[in-house]
């Protein structure tokens, strides 16, 4: 999906929502359990609960992988199903994968041009750890995107992220310097936690085209509005990601009624703020 037709999307559906599909199955609907897949069953009705609210998908591949063959097995009919809906959706495989040049083109591979082409991600979140010759292989795919991990919501980004350089730039500053040299607005997007909102202003200022992916919203406690207010472009600029607080609402038989509810919310509140900042 090219960064035009994201937009588009966007605007049709006054929404900036992203699903995460992390689908654990200690935590689905007991009811679920007696299908023959029940995490595909389970991603399936929350698919088609939010389907008129959300423009992005974003299975966490770890939950699927933990599955064995079986996860796996969930995860590609998942994306082939979300391949297969008349109007695209944005798709993004949040595996978090970066290595030396070679393996990442295996990896690149494995989310971009699956031998089977209803399998194919349209982004995939990408390590900068490793630099830049790990991450150009992902860079090589018209119409795919790279999400580079820059300022991620967890206690332990302060370990490293914070760091500062000898020239007293903080380590995810540097990140965002140094790989705007290897990718554009039409191809690369970064991670910044929702709860990291007052830094928007100062990303922006290196940054200010990209796509960002704020994970955070919801059951992480990040604020719609202030990440809005401070990290909005004149084309939205945002996929903002709701995993638990939406696929999670319910764990009963009513949990695909509730997943809409709330991602009728967000995308209400979503619409409002386009409203707001994009006039």
């Amino acid at each position: 999906m090219t960064r035009k037709e994201l937009f588009e999307l966007i605007a049709q559906k006054q929404s900036f929502l992203c699903v995460g599909l992390d689908a654990d199955i200690a935590k689905l609907p007991k009811h679920l359990l007696k299908e023959e897949d029940p995490v595909f069953a389970f991603n399936k009705q929350i698919i088609d609960a939010t389907l008129p609210y959300a423009v992005a998908y974003k299975p966490n591949v770890a939950f699927y992988e933990s599955l064995g063959s079986k996860g796996l097995q969930s995860l590609e009919k998942t994306i082939a199903y979300l391949n297969q809906q008349p109007q695209k959706v944005f798709t993004i495989a949040d595996a978090k994968r970066g290595d030396i040049g070679n393996t990442s083109t295996q990896y690149a591979k494995a989310f971009f041009c699956n031998a089977d082409a209803k399998q194919n991600f349209d982004a995939v979140t990408v390590a900068p750890y490793m630099g830049e010759d790990s991450v150009t292989p992902f860079l090589q795919y018209p119409e795919h995107w790279v999400i580079l991990l820059a300022l991620t919501s967890n206690k332990g980004a302060f370990d490293f992220q914070f760091q500062r350089s000898e020239a007293g730039q903080p380590l995810f500053k540097c990140v965002l310097e140094t790989s705007k040299k290897w990718g554009n607005a039409d191809n690369m997007m970064y991670v910044v936690g929702a709860t990291q909102a007052e830094m928007l202003g100062e990303i922006r200022e290196i940054v200010p085209d990209n796509f960002l992916l704020i994970p955070g919203v919801g059951a992480q406690g990040g604020n719609l509005q202030s990440v809005a207010q401070h990290g909005m472009n004149k084309q939205c600029g945002l996929l903002v990601n709701a995993s638990r607080s939406i696929i999670f609402a319910a764990t009963d038989e009513t949990f695909a009624e509730k997943a809409a509810e709330e991602a009728h919310r967000m995308q209400q509140e979503m619409k409002k703020l386009l409203e707001q900042y994009l006039e």
